[in-house]
């Protein structure tokens, strides 16, 4: 997707779903149709205990959509958004679960152990961009993350789905992320297909999950990974004093994993594979 189409390039979030798109947005079936199927993929990752109702938040949760389906999946939630306008489209909507109007990279303003996870569709890559010059987004990220992170129960879950603008902006996510305690990781499905790929970032509170598999079984077929795994653990780059990183083999590596979780071709040859080159004689 060009930039210049982005919404979050348009115009801060606040800004941009005022009165005229609040509406629109929700009274469009196709964004309808989309918003419910990221929903019940969102929960689906979340992993949820059956037969039993939670407590979830759902950040950037505008006109309810999404709060629709957790309502009808029996659980109960609380919404959070920076959209007045959104938010009164909500409650025009009756929608069940509660509202709060607030900045998320300001952090969420709950108690500890409030929620038994967190969903959000469509929302996180806005703190990816710099609307104020007070604004950095690698701190606003963070203060999220941490706040997310203390509101979530030992154990909790949260899913994210993302529209990144580019790999750097999931290495940037993703970061802050695991600085905030979070361990998890990327889940792509139909990874080879331009239209249906999706991002969903599954984060764990407290405990080493195991991340879901992808959607798109011609994926694993070809060999190639739909998931992309984090931890706490530091850069194996850090204590490489004295050489230059890149170009280095860990640095070509990383690289090539990236361009593959990307799905995007490696050139294939011997260099940095751990064969040997038969010598020439």
């Amino acid at each position: 997707m060009s930039s210049c189409r982005r919404p979050e390039h348009m115009a801060p979030p606040e800004v941009f779903y005022n009165e005229e798109e609040a509406k629109k947005y929700t009274r469009n079936s196709r964004i309808i149709e989309i918003q419910t199927q990221m929903s019940e993929r969102a929960v689906e990752l979340l992993s949820l205990p059956e037969d039993q109702a939670c407590y979830l938040l759902d950040v950037g949760c505008g006109s309810g959509l999404s709060g629709d389906f957790l309502s009808e999946e029996g659980h109960y939630w609380v919404g959070v958004d920076i959209s007045k306008a959104m938010l009164d489209v909500a409650i025009e909507r009756e929608v069940e679960g509660g509202l709060v109007l607030a900045d998320m990279g300001e952090g969420v303003p709950f108690r500890p152990g409030t929620f038994d996870g967190c969903i959000s569709i469509s929302a996180l890559q806005w703190l990816c961009n710099a609307d104020k010059k007070c604004h950095s987004p690698p701190r606003r990220l963070y203060t999220f993350f941490s706040s997310l992170y203390a509101s979530l129960t030992r154990g909790g879950r949260a899913v994210f789905q993302v529209y990144p603008e580019n790999s750097e902006q999931l290495e940037l996510i993703t970061a802050q992320a695991m600085r905030a305690g979070f361990t998890g990781g990327m889940v792509v499905d139909y990874p080879n297909s331009t239209k249906a790929k999706k991002f969903f970032l599954c984060l764990f509170a407290g405990v080493m999950g195991v991340i879901p598999k992808g959607l798109g079984t011609e994926t694993a077929e070809r060999g190639m990974s739909s998931q992309a795994n984090f931890t706490t653990q530091r850069s194996r780059f850090k204590n490489m004093k004295g050489k230059s990183v890149k170009k280095s083999r860990d640095w070509v590596l990383e690289k090539k994993e990236r361009r593959r979780r990307q799905g995007r071709g490696v050139r294939a040859d011997t260099k940095y594979t751990g064969r040997q080159r038969r010598p020439n004689f």
